[in-house]
């Protein structure tokens, strides 16, 4: 080893360029490394002379510092130039698109029937899901005997006093507690879902949906009930559509009718989608009971008012041609997206 050796060693080092990572580390090992350029001058320090290795240690020391900061800065300019390569990028590019969820058939339907009600003045108003007895039947004039208030029929949260509590079996229950709140006159519509004991199956299922609609003030008549469902079903299946209503009974209103339009597939010509009458059913309604009216604290004698029902599975199969209720629950993402096209943006 010579005074010249390490000369030679630092020209070399100094005049080190590399352009990527992977040449910095190459270049640390030749000289830095167990075998490298530098550590070996090190390890044939240790064989010479004590009075040679006071020429020797000092550039050496000197070199192994000289080496270790030029790898650094060598380490901070790839970094850099990294950076500044990785700048250049468009970076106005679109990225790669996420896969979205899609809309619920009953969702839309809800929003489109809202939104019609709402043109004609309606408020949306909402309750509790889990209620009590006096709003979902004694309030609505359901006799104690009623069919509906035994357990096989509806789902009881509580029982064994006199208001028990269960998982309301209509959204009429809603429309009590408008009638107990809300000032005269009232014109509300009231979406949400609802539940009763039931098998479950293509046709029928314990939980599904439904949006009722009330209208109380001076001087209301049936005619008023029969133009707001005309118009509803117009906006919903198109202008053409006719309504005819046929004589029916519910405990809350008194003269009660249901409602069918004219089949939107066959135009009433007859098909096998309402099974060759050329009409489809969509709703119950009726006059307010004057009993319903009074149970709420309204003059029936001064007020009246109608009210009308209908299932939004229901209004969703006539619509899209669903022929299975099940498929509502099951969220199949392929049954879901073929409904993305009805959605209005």
């Amino acid at each position: 080893m010579t005074i010249e050796d390490i000369k030679k060693l630092e020209a070399e080092i100094r005049a080190l360029d590399c352009k990527s990572a992977k040449e910095v580390e190459d270049a640390r090992i030749r000289f830095l490394g167990k075998k490298g350029s530098v550590t070996a001058l090190f390890d044939e320090f240790r064989t010479v002379d004590k009075e040679a290795k006071k020429e020797f240690g000092r550039p050496l020391n000197e070199l192994k510092q000289l080496a270790g900061q030029r790898i650094e800065e060598l380490k901070e300019k790839v970094g850099d130039q990294g950076a500044n390569s990785s700048s250049k990028e468009d970076l106005s590019m679109p990225g790669e698109p996420l896969p979205l969820g899609s809309r619920h058939p009953v969702s839309i339907v809800r929003e489109q029937i809202v939104g019609i009600f709402r043109k004609f003045g309606y408020d949306v108003a909402e309750g509790p899901e889990i209620e009590d007895d006096y709003h979902v039947f004694e309030a609505l004039n359901f006799p104690p005997n009623h069919p509906a208030r035994d357990m096989q029929d509806t789902f009881f949260v509580s029982a064994g006093h006199l208001n028990p509590l269960l998982l309301r079996t209509h959204t009429s229950s809603v429309q009590v507690r408008a009638m107990e709140k809300m000032d005269l006159p009232i014109r509300v519509i009231c979406p949400g879902r609802v539940f009763r004991n039931e098998a479950i199956s293509a046709r029928a299922h314990c939980i599904f949906h439904q949006v009722e609609g009330l209208y109380i003030d001076e001087g209301v008549t049936f005619a008023d009930l029969k133009q707001a469902i005309l118009l509803f079903a117009r906006e919903m299946f198109g202008p053409e559509t006719e309504i005819r209503m046929r004589p029916s009974f519910f405990p809350f209103t008194e003269p009660s009718a249901e409602v069918d339009v004219s089949c939107n597939i066959c135009h009433g010509k007859g098909c096998n989608i309402c099974k060759g009458t050329g009409w489809l059913e969509i709703l119950g309604c009726g006059m307010v009971d004057p009993n319903v009216l009074e149970a709420s604290g309204i003059d029936s004698r001064k007020y009246s008012g109608f009210a009308f029902g209908m299932g939004l599975e229901r209004i969703a199969m006539l619509k899209w041609r669903v022929n299975d209720l099940r498929h509502y629950f099951e969220n199949d993402m392929r049954f879901l997206q073929e409904f993305d096209s009805a959605v209005e943006v």
